[in-house]
């Protein structure tokens, strides 16, 4: 036999043996055992299997903390307070971690791995988050790289949500993805419709779950929606509103502004500003249009950082943030009383946020959602 294909039999042989110690030291080093969770002092206790995160443990009990990233530590929203001893906080926590928090053993869920008995403390509308079984109701293409998907949802039937809140889609395995991911998309529509709920989703290169919900999904098919959550909403008072957004930082946006035209919410003045690049990034200019049309204090300004020679625009040019202090500067009322709403990339939303201070309005009238 050639030297070689026993060099290679061999090398096989070894990666195969080195693949099972592996197998077997995972399962008995990993080996945890039943654990209990204490929620809440013992208003829930929980037996489950130990070595997954804190945050996929509790989900699979049906107690659904809220996350945007799907567990990646991105987002820094899924904290709970651990009143147990689970060691130091990890470097992925502390970008996520005031001061306060850390000394109040604030941690972020998808980091805790349950390894042995944990008590946790969290909010009590936590345990109203329900995971929904929903149908592909239709799909609509926004741009060429944003689409408006709407499901009806089955089981349960309802979602009581507010608008400005979000929830998570979770997406089944497909080609090499071979665990469900979870994402969180702002609801689009309005809670006037609470058997079906509405996302805009915009394409991520290299993203697994936006790849598959614009090139896998189809219309009839069923997914898992667990909502609603998000502490993303508006506020009851009679402030100026203004509105920043960008790419599908519209749904949200969408969702608020629709909902108070729907209950007759009235404001001094509500100005909207959506940021795109190009002409083609836009969406739902006649809606808003139409919106306008209707809602005297109403105001949509879309603006375009970089417009094409193809695009004839003859509207605002610039950044997002440069086209609103422009009309913050020249068309509003400065000595009124004013508070934001915004939602975008986080450049988007620190420039905004900057933007917003410099003119007046103080940070805790600034709200916002920021992708991660």
């Amino acid at each position: 036999m050639p030297l070689v294909i026993v060099a290679t039999l061999v090398v096989s042989s070894m990666s195969a043996v080195l693949a099972l110690v592996i197998v077997l030291v995972d399962l008995v080093v990993n080996n945890y055992g039943e654990v209990k969770i204490d929620v809440n002092d013992g208003a829930k206790t929980l037996t489950v299997k130990g070595g997954s995160s804190l945050l996929s443990t509790l989900g699979g009990e049906g107690i659904f903390i809220p996350s945007s990233c799907g567990g990646r530590a991105t987002c820094g929203v899924c904290k709970v307070r651990v009143a147990s001893d689970v060691g130091p906080h990890l470097p992925t926590e502390l970008p996520f971690m005031s001061g306060a928090e850390i000394k109040d053993n604030i941690r972020l869920s998808c980091q805790i791995k349950v390894k042995a008995d944990i008590k946790i403390v969290i909010p009590e509308e936590l345990f109203a988050i329900q995971r929904h079984r929903a149908r592909v109701a239709e799909i609509v293409d926004l741009t060429y790289d944003t689409k408006l998907i709407r499901f009806s949802l089955l089981e349960p039937a309802e979602m009581k949500f507010t608008s400005g809140q979000f929830a998570q889609i979770v997406v089944p395995p497909y080609e090499r993805v071979r665990e469900e991911t979870v994402r969180a998309y702002s609801f689009a529509s309005t809670p006037a419709r609470p058997n079906e709920v509405e996302f805009i989703v915009r394409l991520v290169p290299g993203g697994t779950a936006t790849t598959y919900l614009h090139k896998h999904l189809a219309v009839g098919q069923e997914l898992a929606v667990v909502g609603p959550m998000g502490e993303f909403r508006l506020h009851d008072n009679e402030a100026a509103m203004i509105c920043i957004a960008g790419g599908s930082g519209m749904a949200p946006i969408k969702s608020i502004l629709f909902d108070m035209r729907e209950r007759g919410i009235g404001k001094p003045a509500v100005w909207y500003f959506f940021g795109a690049v190009s002409k083609r990034d836009l969406y739902l200019v006649d809606l808003f249009r139409e919106l306008e049309a209707s809602w005297p204090s109403f105001h949509f300004v879309p603006a375009l950082s970089a417009p094409l020679p193809d695009d004839h625009w003859d509207g605002e040019t610039g950044l997002v943030t440069t086209v609103t202090k422009k009309y913050m500067d020249e068309k509003m009322d400065k000595s009124a009383p004013k508070e934001a709403y915004l939602c975008g990339s986080p450049g988007m939303i620190d420039a905004s946020v900057a933007l917003l201070k410099s003119e007046g309005i103080p940070e805790d009238k600034i709200y916002y959602d920021k992708f991660s």
